[in-house]
Order: structure tokens, then C-alpha cells, then sequence
């Protein structure tokens, strides 16, 4: 189990109800949650964590190494099998992300199809589908590689469903290494953009749904450089990911005012909402600068409007320790948390190269968040 300590601040309300071995959180669509094992994609009604079912939705055949080495959990790590990010499209059809490809399920049928080859990297780090004004549709994802000569970036588009991609936006020549996340605002019906590694190439861009416009918001800090980003009523919250400087949250407020609300103990990829409650994990990563050796996860109700930081209120309210296992080879520990609109009082994430929680996903229930605590 996960440590959980009782601070004098009051209670966690995170209780683990449920918990999948070998299995890989990635989008939720309504009360369903999708999720991974290998390259086969399963569903379930997450309504009673005690009688979960999950039930194939497709497969996808990838090269024959990767049926291979997916089969074991610790070359599954190593070689970064499966899926790693699914968008939900409003007809029923799926697309994901596995190495080296983006796939395709149109609805209907139960295996997917290879629509687009990476050629630079191997995968983005989200897929966003957009149902919106002024996005006709439109599924994106940016390129994520390490670009050392930083040429131009590309964000790609779909409008038919993820059966053909072209370039919908180019970043030139020098000025980003790659791209971090886009994530959809329904509130503003805008695109934010997130960017990095070092100087202006760390940026927060908003953008309208067809990439017509797109203006820099925040630019040029290590603090600006997030994967992280969740969207609310009250405005967009962030967690910095650098691992040259200490890591905060943040909130960017609807007249894009820039608030530090906490700091975490290392860098940070992972966000999600469930009802009122925002959380965001962190991950170990080898810095200087970070040299925690947990996983945590950091968690509050934001839905006070009020302005003044409140940083008790993002203490963290459960840890992993990293695996023995080498990070550069079997991924620094983390604690993957999936995309999409989840209405349920249920926290899902997918905890990796951690013990004692290697590749498994739990759910927690999300009464309230009264401050905790753990060590």
C-alpha cells in the first residue's frame, strides 16, 4: 500500500477501493474508464469499485519484437510498450498513441489501424480531441523528440476522425524543442499550448481550436516549463516540471493573473479533476535540484475563488518510493493519471517503477480533501 499519514491539519479522503495489476490508466469518458494491458485496450463502468468488469474494446498488432517484449513486465518498461495517450472522439471512434505510431479505431470495429508513422521521436504525450467552436472536429497532438539541433516543431490535426493528419501549426526553427501537451478549455473554448526545455522555449500558449491564433501567455522561466495542465472554472492550473529548480503549482486566473500556490517535492507531468478536486503527481526524476525519491500525489478542492495561496491546502496525500530498477533504462517512478472528463468520485492512476505498486492502477475514493499529510 501506498504510505498515508493523518496530519494536524485533518484528514485525507483518499481511500484506495480498488486496484488493477498490470494495468495502465489513459482516458475516461464519462463513467467509463479506458485503460491498457499491452496493446490490448479494455473498458469499465467505474460506478462500484468492487465490481469492476473490464471489457476488451480492441487490440492493436504492433512489430512482432514488441509482441514480444510487451509480455514482460520489465522489458515493457524498458522498451516503453503499449499505449501511452487515447482521445475518445465524439462518434465513438478511438485514437492513441503507441510508439512509433498513431492509431486509429473507427467505431464498430475491434483492431486498430496505423494512420500516422512518427518519424521524429517516438510518441507525442497526449492526444486532444476537440469538440468545440471553431475546431470542426479536430483531434491535435504536438511532436515530442529531443530536436538537440532544434529544428522546426509540428503540431498535427485531423479532421476526419484521425484517418488522415496534416500540419495544423509549425513552430520555427529555434524556437521550441518540442511540445509538451495541448489541452482544450471549454470555458475560454481555447487550446493551451505547453512547451519546453530551457529559456523562451518553456512557454504556456493560448491558441484558438483551429490554431487561426496563437499568442505566447507565459514564456522563458524553467517555472513556465510544465506538461502538466488543468483546466477549471476559476482558471488553468499548472505544475512546473524542471529538474533545475525546485517545482511549484500554479494558477493562472481567468484575467491571467499568475498565482504560486505550493511547491512539490519534484518534477511534475501528471494532472487530473475529479469533481471539484485537482491533482497532480510527481515523479522521481535524477536532479540536483530534486532529490526526493517518492512519488506523490498533491490534491485540493479548488473551488474557492479565494486569492491568497494557500499552501497546506496541496500537502501531499500519498507516496511511492522509486524501485531499484535504473531509471535511465525502466523509467523514472511515476504516477500516470488519465486524460479526459471523469463525473465520478473516483481518482484513478497508474503507478510505475514504484514500490510496492509497479504498473498497477488504483482507484480512490474522492469524498472531500481536508488537508493531509505523509513523509
Amino acid at each position: 500500500m501506498p504510505s498515508l499519514e493523518t496530519s494536524s491539519h485533518g484528514t485525507s479522503r483518499l481511500t484506495r477501493v480498488a486496484r488493477f495489476p498490470r494495468l495502465r490508466a489513459l482516458a475516461w469518458a464519462g463513467d467509463d474508464l479506458y485503460a491498457s494491458r499491452g496493446y490490448q485496450l479494455l473498458r469499465a463502468r467505474i460506478s462500484d469499485p468492487s465490481a469492476v468488469a473490464w471489457q476488451p474494446v480492441a487490440k492493436f498488432r504492433p512489430e512482432f519484437r514488441r509482441r514480444l517484449s510487451v509480455t514482460n513486465r520489465l522489458t515493457a518498461r524498458l522498451f516503453r510498450d503499449g499505449f501511452h495517450a487515447l482521445a475518445i472522439l465524439p462518434s465513438g471512434g478511438l485514437v492513441a498513441a503507441t510508439p512509433g505510431a498513431i492509431i486509429t479505431l473507427r467505431p464498430g470495429e475491434t483492431e486498430f489501424r496505423r494512420t500516422h508513422t512518427i518519424l521524429r521521436g517516438t510518441r507525442p504525450l497526449h492526444i486532444t480531441a476537440v469538440s468545440a467552436v471553431g475546431a470542426n472536429g479536430a483531434i491535435y497532438w504536438g511532436e515530442y523528440f529531443d530536436n538537440a539541433a532544434r529544428d522546426e516543431v509540428h503540431i498535427y490535426a485531423s479532421t476526419d476522425s484521425g484517418a488522415t493528419w496534416s500540419v495544423a501549426y509549425t513552430f520555427p526553427k529555434g524556437a521550441v524543442r518540442h511540445v509538451h501537451n495541448i489541452v482544450h478549455d471549454p470555458w475560454s473554448n481555447c487550446l493551451w499550448v505547453l512547451t519546453g526545455d530551457y529559456g523562451d522555449e518553456c512557454r504556456i500558449l493560448r491558441a484558438t481550436c483551429d490554431f487561426s491564433r496563437v499568442e505566447p501567455v507565459l514564456q522563458g522561466q524553467q517555472q513556465t516549463r510544465a506538461v502538466a495542465a488543468i483546466p477549471t472554472e476559476h482558471g488553468l492550473y499548472f505544475s512546473s516540471d524542471t529538474p533545475l529548480e525546485s517545482n511549484f503549482i500554479y494558477r493562472l486566473d481567468r484575467h491571467d493573473q499568475l498565482q504560486q500556490l505550493a511547491p512539490i517535492s519534484s518534477s511534475s507531468i501528471y494532472g487530473c479533476r475529479v469533481g471539484p478536486c485537482v491533482f497532480f503527481s510527481s515523479m522521481v526524476e535524477p536532479s540536483e535540484a530534486n532529490r526526493d525519491r517518492h512519488v506523490r500525489i498533491y490534491g485540493s478542492d479548488t473551488s474557492s475563488t479565494a486569492s491568497s495561496p494557500n499552501p497546506q491546502a496541496w500537502e501531499p496525500l500519498l507516496a511511492w518510493e522509486k524501485d531499484a530498477w535504473p531509471m535511465a533504462l525502466f523509467q523514472y517512478g511515476n504516477a500516470i493519471m488519465p486524460d479526459g472528463n471523469n463525473p465520478t468520485p473516483f481518482l484513478a492512476l497508474t503507478t510505475i517503477a514504484v514500490v510496492p505498486d509497479d504498473t498497477a492502477t488504483s482507484l480512490y475514493t474522492v469524498n472531500s480533501l481536508v488537508r493531509g499529510r505523509v513523509d
